[in-house]
């Protein structure tokens, strides 16, 4: 029973794992309403009036959220800095609220400096939204002069809480956090074996589902790992361990995607284009026929299952006879004798299985260390060598990349950004207080928030629809709450708490959710203050639509940055990133010095995350172009297409010194000459489309690498997989060509 009951607990935990990945937001959440529910409890019991709750509730939320530094230390600074900044701040509410002109000046002011202060980091970022957020409270509450004393000491309350809860009751350190994430990442992995179980079961009517389940949770897989990659160096004890969880991470990741191909292959009548994974609604090749359901079908889906069970199986209890035997048995396809009798598509997908298990193997021995290796077969044991090889040939490398100098002036994002939403700002609160000489400060208020996190003008329009519409959803709940709860104080605060946790829990799932709850919290705060009518929760709707507006128009005019121009430059980064990997790899795998392809993959990655983000404007399912919605979503298929047969490329190339079957030849270097080529001619078409820059087309990269010559069996000096990445590398920037425009021409003979 006991057992059992250990066993659910351990599935439940995995679910919410998989869904949050390092309870991030789980953790925000829990946190932000801890701190609300400990100064609401110390304030109540000095009795203090209903209006210092809400500011001690606001307080608290603002002095929990604001501060986004990894380490403790660092936390426990900006937070030490963020009291004397608020007291500020409420002291010059109070102050110039009775004074019109020289308060909204200074409003206008702080806002500029607020959104500039972004540029000094994570420190920079908190005390600017501090500062602000602080002075909208003190409008929230009416705060005058008399009423400052009290305020102080509520201020003050509002932030040791937020110390206690973040330092002693809910402690966040980053090695728990990327403990979590890992737990996350294995999760997610056993969710992607299983889609691939469900792929290899799939009749002719479910295969389109599952392929779509397929695509998520292969983006999720993804998602996971570049959250791991951004906090390897805060939650780990020196580089080289940072490196070698980066680097097993990214192995398992590839083979895992990998097996979906494949076994997208082995139910189709031709290979698979890597296109299928990334591009939702595209087709199954040749409509995804049913393998034949022979012996070896069998065998394949059993041993899927059993890969399923290596990965979710808890750490520290990999051990035990029955499971050395799974082990094994999945690491044994890696060796060609060992392989069933099947068609050789099948038979691709046992050599996948090895190279997963491999790749898991790897992931378990970088997190728990050596393990019983008693029970190894040969097979098993030539794959912990190769491990202990690859291991020992990671070192830490102290040269660091010049980076790139920081434009000056306008040019700057942070400076421009102050200019927007400053202009921007200014002209909400000209309209607001047309509106309402009471309640401006919501103008102001949406007109900062759909600048934060936004760089372009699309992305703001995006931002302010979703903010609008939350909004009037949540005029809706509220009214019908307050209707409820009445002057009920302490159930209003309950709900207040209910709709914290659940804000901050969807905010980086929907932002419209988030704008809902937000609106929602807000009516019943007005409610404990008595300043509740149904004409002030519609007269919101109007300040935020109004905010929304004053934020597009200042973004549209005002030193702009069209989404054109934004994705196109995120284009070129991209393009330059994949350049970078691809030309390295293939460096490496001709004979050349190795260089830091798993901190370029990272960067590629991370390039092609902005990029995803910046075309959200283009795919939103209201954007009436629909022709540009399709080409945006096709390019970044295309463009992570790319990205997964580099990484592939440089996984192999990493594993050229440590193991016995990769070779170098030098006769890489030709093939991938017309893949850089067609890469810096996309790139330079982007950056000037007068330029004349044509990609290239001509034989296959197998045909060019001289076959002829190749006398080497399947896994010798120049492996099929590479040849099978390089090639569609190839075809993939090529294709990339046709939607962005740039023509072709033939490739010249040599």
């Amino acid at each position: 029973m006991r057992q059992a009951v250990r066993s659910g607990w351990a599935r439940t935990w995995d679910r919410l794992a998989a869904s949050d990945p390092g309870l991030l937001r789980l953790t925000a959440g829990l946190r932000t309403v801890a701190a609300i529910a400990l100064t609401l409890a110390v304030l109540g019991l000095l009795r203090v009036p209903t209006a210092q709750l809400v500011a001690g509730a606001i307080a608290a939320m603002v002095s929990t959220f604001a501060i986004r530094e990894k380490q403790r230390s660092g936390q426990a600074v900006t937070l030490a800095l963020g009291l004397p900044v608020a007291l500020a701040s409420v002291s010059l509410g109070a102050l110039l609220s009775q004074r019109v002109v020289a308060g909204d000046l200074f409003f206008v002011a702080l806002i500029f400096c607020a959104v500039y202060s972004r540029r000094f980091g994570d420190r920079g970022t908190a005390l600017g939204l501090i500062g602000f957020q602080v002075y909208f409270l003190s409008l929230f509450v009416g705060a005058a002069p008399a009423t400052l004393p009290a305020l102080y000491g509520v201020l003050t309350v509002a932030f040791v809480c937020s110390a206690v809860v973040r330092f002693v009751l809910l402690p966040e350190t980053p090695t728990g956090t990327l403990d979590r994430l890992r737990r996350a990442f294995r999760a997610r992995l056993g969710q992607l074996i299983a889609s691939q179980v469900e792929l290899l079961d799939a009749g002719p009517g479910d295969v389109e589902k599952v392929l779509e389940d397929l695509r998520t949770r292969t983006a999720r897989l993804h998602e996971t790992a570049l959250m791991i990659q951004g906090r390897l160096e805060d939650g780990t004890a020196d580089e080289a361990t940072a490196r070698l969880l980066q680097r097993r991470i990214a192995d398992a990741e590839i083979a895992a995607e990998r097996m979906g191909l494949l076994l997208l292959t082995a139910r189709s009548a031709e290979r698979t284009n890597t296109l299928t994974l990334h591009l939702p609604g595209a087709p199954l090749p040749t409509g995804g026929e049913l393998p034949v359901r022979d012996e070896a079908t069998a065998v394949l889906r059993r041993d899927l299952e059993a890969l399923r069970l290596l990965v979710l199986r808890p750490l520290g209890e990999a051990s035990g006879t029955a499971l050395a035997q799974v082990r094994n048995r999945l690491l044994g396809y890696r060796e060609e004798e060992n392989l069933p009798k099947a068609a050789p598509a099948v038979q691709d997908v046992f050599r996948g299985l090895g190279e997963a298990a491999r790749a898991v193997l790897g992931l378990r021995t970088a997190l728990e260390g050596p393990q019983d290796e008693s029970d190894d077969t040969p097979a098993t044991a030539r794959s912990r060598e190769e491990l202990e090889a690859e291991d020992a040939a990671i070192e830490s490398s102290e040269e660091e990349e010049p980076k790139e100098p920081e434009p000056a002036g306008l040019g700057r994002p942070t400076t421009r950004a102050a200019v927007q939403v400053a202009i921007g700002s200014a002209l909400a609160i000209a309209g607001g207080e047309l509106l309402s000489s009471q309640r401006w400060y919501w103008a102001v208020l949406t007109c900062w928030i759909v600048f934060i996190n936004t760089a372009s003008t699309g992305e703001i329009l995006v931002k302010g629809y979703r903010r609008l519409l939350g909004t009037m959803l949540g005029v809706v709940a509220g009214i019908l709450l307050a209707g409820l709860v009445g002057h009920h104080t302490w159930t209003a605060f309950g709900l207040v708490l209910l709709f914290v946790f659940a804000m901050f829990y969807t905010a980086p799932l929907s932002y419209t959710l988030m704008s809902f709850f937000v609106t929602a919290m807000l009516g019943l705060l007005y409610t404990l203050l008595n300043t509740y009518t149904t004409a002030v929760l519609v007269l919101r709707v109007e300040e935020t639509a109004l905010g929304a507006a004053c934020g597009v128009f200042a973004a549209a005019l005002v030193l702009p940055i069209h989404t054109d121009r934004r994705t196109n430059e995120l284009l070129v980064t991209v393009l330059e990133r994949l350049g970078d990997v691809t030309r390295g790899a293939v460096e490496q795998l001709s004979g050349g010095t190795g260089a830091d392809l798993v901190e370029r993959a990272r960067e590629l990655d991370q390039a092609l995350a902005d990029l995803r983000a910046a075309t959200q404007p283009l795919t939103h399912p209201i954007t009436p172009m629909r022709a540009r919605r399709a080409t945006a979503r096709y390019v970044v298929a295309l463009l992570e297409t790319c990205a997964y047969h580099a990484r592939s490329l440089a996984a192999t190339a990493e594993l050229l010194p440590t193991h016995p079957t990769i070779a170098a030849d030098p006769r890489l270097r030709q093939a991938c000459g017309r893949i850089m080529h067609n890469i810096e001619a996309i790139a330079g078409h982007l950056a000037d489309p007068r330029s004349g820059a044509r990609t290239r087309t001509g034989p296959s990269i197998a045909s060019m690498l001289e076959p002829g010559t190749l006398r080497t069996p399947r896994y010798g000096r120049v492996t099929d997989r590479v040849l099978r990445h390089l090639q569609r590398l190839d075809e993939a920037v090529s294709g990339l060509g046709r939607p962005l425009g740039v023509s072709t021409a033939a490739q010249p003979a040599t």
